[in-house]
């Protein structure tokens, strides 16, 4: 089997999704022909927004790869546990991300780009102009909603000057007037009226091995915090269901205003003495704490989480 997927980590959001796609056609431009951006999972409302926008059709879901492929590429993620089921069992021939790496390694060399930027969109844009690559407009557009969405319009502590520089670069291509499209599109993905409790909670959720403990860390958008609050009970409950299910001992809930760009942490499990460890924080007797000014799991929960369980 020559065919290689690429696709971004499991429940995707934008920048798994589009990086999928964007990396894809950046291949075939490099002369690997046959390959194709798949998803782990269905897209997001914001997502959703996205495709529809741009007229692009969703990738194809899949939940095991080497069943269709010998070899794949990874996007947006390296963790084995936020990975295809059976990511082991094939070959990772290229990844390009801009998380930490954990839980990663191969047998054989591959190509690797991680930069601490933004979001993958970001280096992808850089990754077009080095190779002389002109980006479409359609791309250029998916490419800089990704972009808006992991850094929430630029305003996230994770946004760098390159994320700005390909922000600036792809609107121009695209045709797009970032505050408003950008805008619009984030308040997309914060209609949570119709979603299920383990769809909040679980939604954009991810894995991780903090000192022996696993722990998983969900985030919703909102523009009302209360909005999500109001399902406290139900929330709890279904967080209290997945812990018991695939053995996590601790799920933290990290819902943010997108508007203020602030969050309330929820926290089922143990030890919740880390996690008030990690933010200074005194947990309410709901196990509720405020966090001002954290919107970004990757750069303001999961390393504080990582160093108090140290």
């Amino acid at each position: 089997m020559t065919k290689q997927l690429i696709f971004g980590h499991s429940n995707p959001d934008t920048d798994a999704i589009v990086a999928a796609k964007t990396f894809a056609y950046y291949q075939t431009q490099m002369g690997v022909k046959d390959v194709e951006a798949v998803a782990l999972g269905n897209p997001n409302p914001e997502t959703e927004y996205v495709l529809n926008h741009f007229n692009e059709p969703a990738p194809r879901v899949v939940e095991t790869v080497a069943n269709e492929v010998d070899s794949v590429m990874l996007v947006d993620h390296n963790e084995k546990q936020q990975s295809a089921q059976d990511v082991d069992q094939v070959t990772v021939t290229a990844v390009v991300d801009h998380h930490r790496i954990a839980n990663f390694e191969t047998a054989q060399p591959l190509f690797y780009r991680a930069e601490p930027v933004g979001c993958t969109s970001t280096i992808l844009t850089k990754m077009f102009k080095e190779a002389g690559i002109e980006i479409p407009a359609k791309i250029a557009g998916l490419m800089l909603s990704a972009i808006i969405s992991d850094t929430l319009l630029l305003k996230s502590p994770t946004t760098t000057d390159d994320d700005r520089k390909a922000v600036e670069t792809l609107a121009k291509i695209a045709d797009v007037n970032v505050e408003e499209y950008g805008l619009a599109m984030l308040k997309a993905g914060t209609d949570l009226s119709s979603k299920s409790e383990l769809e909040l909670v679980d939604g954009d959720a991810k894995s991780f091995d903090m000192g022996g403990k696993k722990v998983r860390i969900g985030q919703v958008n909102t523009v009302d915090l209360d909005d999500v609050f109001a399902r406290e009970d139900a929330l709890v409950k279904t967080m209290e269901d997945e812990n018991q299910k695939n053995g996590y001992d601790m799920f933290l809930l990290l819902a943010t205003n997108i508007l203020t760009s602030d969050s309330r942490l929820l926290v089922v499990g143990e030890p919740k003495e880390m996690v008030e460890k990690a933010f200074d924080v005194k947990l309410s007797d709901h196990n509720i704490a405020d966090l001002p000014g954290v919107v970004s799991r990757k750069k303001q929960v999961v390393p504080p989480l990582m160093k108090a369980f140290e």
